[in-house]
């Protein structure tokens, strides 16, 4: 089983909420560790506390050195209420179901990130514009120059947040599962991969004839990676 590396000098500072208690061998508190699994899934949950009761969302984050942007729509009370907000924000990427010999043995491959800061709106219409097209680029590079500019009502019906990550721990467990020592009980074990990529493009109804798949697409999908 492989665990991450010791963590070098870049670290986050080990803090009782980001300290990992179990299995701590998996667990990381270097920036490379952590910013590596943020950037490997555009995918993320934050959670917020709103008048005293937990909420966890769904969307979309893009990296910038050590700030986290994600977006949603200024009409979401969600991210309203987070603006000067302490929240945590997580990714976790499955890789693999492992089996053992026994129920009590089995267990995943993944690589998870948790990290908190305060959530900052980006109030000023030019700076949330640029920031979505950097999120754009970031998936797309090329795309946004092709796309229609966006209008003015577009950009004010979009919330922008921004995060400065202050406290952050990354956890992974890879390889097969841990029970070596049961290896005579005749029973198959052993893991099944899990592997996250684009498939091939589907247009759009009523996509004019004539207009192919931009090159810069074709290539990202063909490299089968997902950001």
């Amino acid at each position: 089983m492989t665990d991450l590396a010791p963590p070098p000098s870049a670290d986050y500072p080990t803090t009782e909420r980001t300290r990992v208690r179990r299995e701590h061998h998996r667990g990381s508190h270097a920036q490379a560790d952590v910013h590596a699994i943020l950037d490997a899934t555009p995918l993320c949950h934050v959670g917020y506390v709103i008048d005293g009761a937990p909420y966890v969302t769904p969307t979309l984050h893009w990296r910038e050195g050590n700030h986290l942007y994600w977006h949603g729509s200024a009409a979401s009370r969600f991210l309203r209420a987070a603006e000067d907000m302490p929240v945590c924000l997580t990714c976790s990427i499955m890789d693999g179901y492992v089996l053992a010999r026994s129920a009590f043995n089995h267990s995943v491959n993944y690589r998870s990130a948790m990290v908190f800061g305060t959530a900052r709106l980006l109030d000023d219409p030019d700076e949330k514009a640029d920031a979505l097209r950097r999120f754009v680029e970031n998936l797309f590079p090329g795309r946004w120059d092709s796309l229609r500019p966006m209008t003015s009502q577009e950009v004010k019906a979009t919330s922008v947040l921004r995060m400065e990550i202050e406290e952050a721990t990354a956890k992974v467990r890879t390889g097969p599962p841990g029970d070596a020592n049961e290896a005579d009980v005749p029973v198959w074990a052993g893991v099944l991969p899990i592997h996250s990529q684009l498939a091939p493009a589907i247009a759009a109804p009523g996509l004019p004839d004539g207009i192919e798949l931009p090159e810069p697409l074709a290539a990202l999908i063909q490299s089968g990676r997902i950001r």
